[in-house]
């Protein structure tokens, strides 16, 4: 007599451990995918040398901060360090912007990547004016690491 398959019955230990395995080498291969397609992200020569229209306005410093709190915090965090509530589902992670990495790329690099974006990031180039997007780079100047004493 032919044997039924019950497709109620549990996995025995070795069927569920091949499933796990299987999913976990799916899993991995489809990160090393995404990893691997990500280049480091340079703005174009051409954007690097604009300059900043807003650079030393402080008062354009109040509208950033909102703005950031809106747009950036939820994913760059308060402080700009990447670790924001959203941070943790995201592939590739935040920029931390209080890094010297981010520091020391000019305001035209800045502006450029804000406003055309790479995903998972927005570009903000529809969503914000160009005189939120500055706000938004001076802002960003705020948030460099200070040396501890």
């Amino acid at each position: 007599m032919k044997r039924m398959i019950n497709p109620y019955r549990p996995f025995p230990k070795w069927e569920r451990a091949i499933l796990v395995a299987s999913a976990l080498l799916l899993l991995n291969a489809a990160t090393t995918t995404v990893f691997a397609q990500q280049k480091p992200w340079a703005a174009p020569k051409e954007a690097q040398i604009i300059k900043n229209p807003l650079q030393g306005n402080n008062s354009a410093l109040v509208d950033g901060k909102k703005l950031y709190t809106t747009n950036c915090a939820p994913c760059h965090g308060d402080k700009g360090r990447g670790d924001g509530p959203a941070a943790q589902a995201l592939i590739p992670k935040p920029a931390d912007h209080s890094s010297a990495l981010v520091q020391s790329e000019t305001d035209g690099s800045l502006f450029w990547k804000l406003s055309e974006g790479r995903n998972p990031m927005p570009g903000y180039k529809k969503i914000l004016t160009e005189q939120q997007r500055w706000e938004l780079i001076n802002y960003i100047r705020t948030l460099a690491k200070t040396p501890k004493k």
